[in-house]
């Protein structure tokens, strides 16, 4: 087992290919699809996604699974080694930007539900509230860097195709007003909202309860 093998594969692995037969096979396919690097085909596909899904992992040793969406092109290849993208306004709780601060090691899962397609990469982040990049995303909070360590296309033959049907109004863009969020008109959170939130409330027709916003995100109205 060569060094990049041994870096993926670690003895928890080791036992399951063993179990199963397949550790010839699982050193195959790290020999074939695992890249160091985003090569010219990894980036045209990066490039061409508005969501992915993130992993990193808390104080405790949880992982944190988040969905992340922004516009096409939202992340950005800017090297063989390295792409960014923006952290948008959230619930303030920052677990994912958190977490990096304190545990760069994170994960991303792209996928294309309508082909299917999809590509993981493991990496190590930072985050910057000062980026260059900054300037190229309405509204971003802060920009998140990547230097990636391992880039593989995984096997789609397990993911349904579903149809894209439209982008989201709330994804921030230049020159465009960004639709106010809904959950942020919750009665029991208005104390909590910081100053530059307290208006949405009343600019939205007031105060709503849980159970009122839980049934406009079941009816898709939220």
């Amino acid at each position: 087992m060569d060094k990049q093998q041994e870096e993926l594969y670690g003895p928890q692995h080791l036992a399951l290919q063993q179990d199963f037969d397949t550790v010839k096979l699982a050193a195959a396919v790290h020999n074939n699809i695992v890249s160091p690097q985003i090569e010219d085909v990894h980036k045209a596909f990066i490039e061409s996604r508005d969501m992915f899904f993130l992993s990193t992992i808390d104080h405790r040793g949880y992982p944190t699974c988040s969905y992340k969406g922004g516009s096409r092109g939202f992340i950005k290849v800017l090297d063989e080694h390295t792409l960014a993208y923006p952290s948008y306004d959230g619930n303030g709780m920052f677990l994912s930007m958190g977490n990096i601060t304190r545990n760069r090691q994170i994960g991303m899962l792209l996928i294309d539900f309508e082909v299917p397609h999809r590509i993981r990469i493991h990496g190590d982040a930072s985050i910057d509230r000062d980026d260059p990049l900054m300037a190229e995303y309405a509204e971003a909070e802060m920009v998140v860097r990547v230097k990636v360590k391992e880039l593989f296309v995984n096997c789609s033959r397990y993911v349904h195709r579903f149809q894209r049907v439209a982008d989201s109004d709330y994804v921030p863009k230049h020159g465009k007003q960004t639709r106010l969020p809904q959950w942020k008109r919750i009665d029991g959170l208005q104390e909590a909202l910081p100053p530059r939130d307290q208006h949405i409330a009343e600019a939205l027709g007031g105060t709503i309860t849980p159970e009122e916003y839980e049934e406009m995100v079941r009816t898709g109205s939220a």
